[in-house]
């Protein structure tokens, strides 16, 4: 299993920038935009991975993983 996918990558559509915006929110800020939300998923994968990359080259510690917290489940909660 990869680093990256240790990660929760969230591509969704915004009114306000009028494209699919994706982001991995605790390990980058900022992220991709476009109106394909297939492409912008696979530009998020690959910011990530660069972004791990970088943390490694820094000798930096990799911010703690934001996968397996089931974050589907509790946003069907508050819906």
């Amino acid at each position: 299993m990869k680093q990256s996918a240790r990660y929760v990558k969230i591509v969704e559509w915004s009114d306000a920038d009028g494209c699919f915006v994706g982001s991995c929110l605790g390990l980058l800020y900022g992220g991709c935009h476009g109106d394909d939300v297939l492409e912008v998923f696979e530009q998020l994968c690959a910011a990530v991975d660069e972004a791990i990359e970088i943390y490694r080259q820094d000798g930096k510690p990799l911010p703690p993983p934001t996968s397996g917290r089931d974050y589907a489940s509790e946003l069907l909660s508050v819906a």
